[in-house]
């Protein structure tokens, strides 16, 4: 055995100490009689000798070969045969040094060697290093006889026990009261282990006694195993009397309790099984949760089993069942290979029966939806990517499902999809090419559009008078010109018929080519002019001819199958600038000056008439069911139904007119006051005037006039959004425009059509703290993922498994500070949002939408949270969509209650349960679904 002191680097060997004068005449006594005394029989071996301070490694080693020469010799035979000793072989084994590596050791107080005990003590920030074997603890015993070593904490001088053991063995550490470890069989009985996170897992143990095997075995008696941090005070645990551990890979118990705050419950196992495997994850049964509704019965939700397939991809398969009878399937997949892709697989079955079969109630109805996220790692490919956002399904799914407590999946009415390839060929004229199958349902119409598929080419732009270096100037170096192709295949159907071959009879499909020149310049200097034409070529492969069935006296249209095309072009020019005007405030205000900026913008288009593609037929006065003279006249266009519709029959030519605005100040900043800084602030946001006069039309040449803008209240934080429509034109009896000016016929000069006003406000107390400034960006929202807002303005989802419904993880500098039952600072969030409409049209004066929508939560603790969200209509008195919500983190366990009080969603749910993955399925989950009746 050899030590080596990190301080001095002292060699320790077996060197006799004794320096009596007795001692050395005995020992020169025995040397000299040596010779005569030597014979083939064995030595006795002598357990007992002295460690020596000092024998370099060379001396040991030599006397080993020379007793092993020694012993070789008394073996030999004589010349003549006859062997000289009766036993062939020697039994003398010389004992090898049992370690293999150095051992360093250390110490800050002191470190004691005694030879008579043939141990080396260490004490206070001791260490102890032997290959991959590091042991650090209060005090240290290192029996180098019998290669052992015994590490213990110590006390403070407050009597605290600190410095305790820390055993670590490559990945693998190990915190006990105190530890005897082994170095030749590499066992160890460790007293009072610790096991903090397991292999990279939530699990933390705790023993009384352990037995090391080996690197890779460990036997435990009185177990604690627990997620809690605190080990010594864990809120709760499992007591196992007998544990096999093995690190990295799994723990095996006996006979297992389940304690809450020390008191044992009647939850145990004849035995458990965790696993403890970091690299992969662990196929397994999900447990699910008991429950019961009103019209299915009792239920189990969410059981299934768990496939780890792959370090790639996974396959979780969960359902659900009545005792009526109905029953729910669901699988998802998460997929990922770093650097190229990742994404999400999910689908839903449902089969629903209300009431009970051969009751006048009953009915059965089958509901699914898929889903599927696909993201492409930029770097993965830079001139091609695919992506993918689906979310099709029976239109009344997030209705009719009781396993369904996302907001946003129920509250919207609108879902679509989309599927696309795109990829860029490289060169001197770049191409874009773009291959998509896209859809749009409507809940409430059931209507499905589904465009499948679509391609898109696009051209870049290309400059072909262009100077080969430097800035483009005038006319003719800016002219440009690019191609563009577009192809769709659409698809217009209901829920009934989605996927049958009755929507692909009706399906329409078009072809558009288009070429737009243009070219911008300046004239006098401050004026940006901009000249352009456009042509474009449209084809279908469906047109509808028109007649007129005299006897039937109705109109008859029949579908034509073939290629026809149209062709449409058209001119425009547009003059626009921008106009400054400052005005500066006395010296010493707060407010340094006022900017308005002005941008008009002036413009002319034209478009031929195209009668070409118009044919007519003559029919009877619809309006005299008696008439059978066809007296009317009635122009159409094969072209209408189609696709892309039909081109126009009469030119068009008309101006456009358009102003902007924003009005900006400077003032004083009031965080740099001293230094006279100013900053800009806006005071008026993009308010905007827009018409247009159409120079060609018979009547009513100008449009209504749109105003927009936006009301800065709050800087990044408040802004009203307001426009309206003005209409200078009067109406008739019948509430239709007619040519006289409003202002003529007995009103004001603009009659207002439509107006409406919109803000949003997110505001926290961090608003009005030392921490406003912090990040409060949210990170992935599965309300917005499934449709909803991604301010969780009308409520967030909620996950009935309570694993993804955590409160958040304090920050790192606020997890060492002590945790209040009750915060005198409350932190709180609100998310407020308004909005109003004004419809006029036709002389209707009515609010269309007047509504107020909120939610907010308010941290009454460390750990509680309170919040909710609810809106009211103020057009039709009456409360909104209305949830509400509870949290409570209690540390290793999570407990949330929510409940909707009111409405046709009317339910509760309570949940609790233990935080992490690995047991997870410990939890108690009582809910109440919405009544289906509603």
């Amino acid at each position: 055995m050899t030590l080596i002191n990190d301080a001095c680097h002292t060699k320790i060997g077996l060197i006799p100490l004794q320096t009596k004068t007795v001692h050395f005449s005995f020992l020169i006594c025995l040397l000299l009689l040596s010779p005569f005394l030597l014979t083939a029989q064995e030595f006795p071996t002598n357990n007992n000798a002295i460690p020596a301070k000092k024998i370099d490694s060379t001396v040991t080693k030599a006397i080993e070969e020379n007793v092993s020469t020694l012993s070789r010799k008394q073996t030999l035979k004589d010349t003549t045969g006859i062997v000289r000793d009766s036993v062939r072989t020697d039994s003398v084994k010389v004992k090898k040094e049992p370690l293999t590596d150095k051992v360093t050791y250390k110490a800050t107080d002191y470190e004691r060697i005694s030879r008579s005990k043939k141990k080396i003590f260490l004490y206070n920030e001791a260490e102890v290093i032997y290959e991959d074997i590091q042991i650090n603890a209060g005090e240290i015993i290192l029996d180098y006889e019998n290669n052992t070593v015994f590490a213990k904490g110590i006390k403070d001088s407050s009597g605290v026990y600190t410095q305790i053991p820390i055993f670590k063995q490559g990945i693998n550490e190990v915190k006990p009261d105190s530890i005897k470890f082994n170095f030749d069989s590499e066992k160890a009985l460790i007293y009072g282990s610790r096991v903090e996170g397991a292999a990279g897992q939530d699990i933390n143990i705790k023993s009384e006694v352990s037995k090391r095997v080996n690197d890779s075995v460990v036997f435990m008696s009185n177990v604690k195993i627990t997620t809690s941090k605190d080990l010594d005070n864990p809120e709760y645990y499992f007591y196992a009397r007998k544990v096999k551990f093995v690190p990295g890979q799994k723990l095996v118990t006996g006979l297992t309790n389940m304690y809450i705050a020390d008191v044992p419950t009647p939850i145990g196992l004849p035995f458990a099984f965790f696993p403890l495997d970091k690299q992969k994850s662990v196929s397994g049964f999900i447990v699910p949760s008991p429950g019961e509704t009103r019209q299915r019965g009792y239920f189990l939700q969410n059981g299934g089993y768990y496939f780890a397939l792959s370090d790639f991809y996974n396959l979780a398969v969960t359902g659900d069942y009545y005792t009526n009878g109905s029953y729910a399937i669901r699988a998802d997949s998460d997929y990922r290979l770093r650097y190229q892709f990742n994404g999400r697989l999910s689908f839903n079955f449902e089969k629903i029966l209300a009431s009970e079969r051969g009751l006048p109630d009953f009915s059965e109805r089958n509901t699914y939806n898929i889903r599927w996220t696909h993201s492409q790692d930029p770097k993965a490919s830079p001139n091609s990517r695919f992506s993918a956002s689906v979310n099709l399904g029976s239109s009344d799914f997030f209705q009719q499902s009781l396993n369904q407590s996302n907001t946003g999946n129920f509250l919207n009415n609108n879902f679509s999809s989309s599927v696309s390839y795109s990829r860029t060929f490289t060169g001197k004229t770049p191409i874009n090419l773009t291959v998509a199958a896209q859809h749009s349902q409507n809940s409430q119409t059931e209507v499905i559009n589904l465009t499948l598929p679509s391609a898109q080419l696009n051209v870049d732009r290309i400059f072909p008078f262009a100077p080969k270096t430097g800035a483009k100037k005038g006319i003719f170096q800016n002219i440009n010109f690019n191609y563009s192709l577009r192809a769709n295949n659409q698809y217009v159907t209901t829920d009934s018929l989605f996927f049958t071959s009755e929507m692909f009879k009706d399906g329409r499909s078009s072809i558009q080519q288009s070429i737009p020149i243009s070219t911008n310049f300046k004239v006098f200097k401050y004026i940006s002019a901009t000249v352009g034409a456009n042509y474009t070529e449209n084809t279908v492969f469906t047109t509808i001819d028109q007649s007129f069935d005299e006897e039937n006296r109705e109109v008859v249209r029949d579908t034509i199958n073939g290629i026809a095309s149209y062709r449409t072009y058209g001119t425009s020019a547009s003059l626009g600038t921008t106009i400054y005007g400052i005005f500066p405030f006395k010296e010493g205000s707060k407010i340094q000056s006022i900017r308005h900026v002005i941008r008009p913008n002036v413009g002319i288009s034209y478009t031929p008439a195209f009668d070409q593609f118009f044919d007519s037929y003559q029919r009877t006065d619809p309006n005299d069911p008696t008439a059978t003279e066809l007296t009317e006249t009635v122009e159409f266009s094969r072209f209408e139904g189609s696709l892309l519709g039909a081109p126009s029959n009469r030119q068009n030519a008309s101006i456009s007119l358009g102003v902007s605005n924003v009005i900006e100040a400077k003032v004083k900043d009031k965080d740099t006051a001293a230094t006279e800084e100013y900053r800009k602030i806006a005071l008026l946001r993009n308010f905007n005037f827009r018409t247009s006069y159409n120079i060609t039309a018979d009547s009513l040449k100008l449009a209504p006039i749109s105003v927009s803008g936006a009301i800065p209240i709050i800087e990044n934080k408040l802004e009203i959004n307001f426009s309206a429509n003005l209409d200078i034109y009067a109406l008739n009896s019948n509430n239709r425009r007619i040519n006289r000016l409003n202002i003529n016929n007995g009103g004001s000069l603009f009659r207002i059509t439509g107006a409406r006003a919109n803000f949003g406000y997110n505001f926290s107390s961090r608003d009005f703290g030392k921490d406003k400034d912090k990040n409060l960006d949210r990170t992935e929202n599965q309300t917005f993922a499934a449709g909803g807002r991604p301010d969780d303005l009308f409520g967030g989802g909620v996950d009935i498994t309570g694993n993804g419904n955590s409160l958040p993880e304090d920050d790192e500098d606020q997890e060492e500070q002590e945790v209040e039952f009750y915060n005198f600072k409350i932190p709180w969030n609100l998310r407020v949002s308004y909005e109003v409409s004004y419809v006029n049209n036709s002389r209707q004066n009515n609010i269309g939408t007047h509504s107020l929508v909120f939610s907010g939560d308010v941290e009454l603790g460390k750990r509680w949270t309170v919040g909710g969200s609810s809106g009211f209509d103020l057009a039709n008195p009456g409360f909104t969509f209305t949830s509400l919500q509870f949290g409570r983190d209690l540390e290793s366990w999570n407990l949330r209650f929510n409940w909707v009080p009111f409405s046709n969603r009317s339910s509760w749910n309570f949940f609790i349960g233990i935080k992490g993955s690995i047991l997870s399925d410990i939890k108690y989950d009582k809910r109440r679904a919405p009544d289906e009746r509603l």
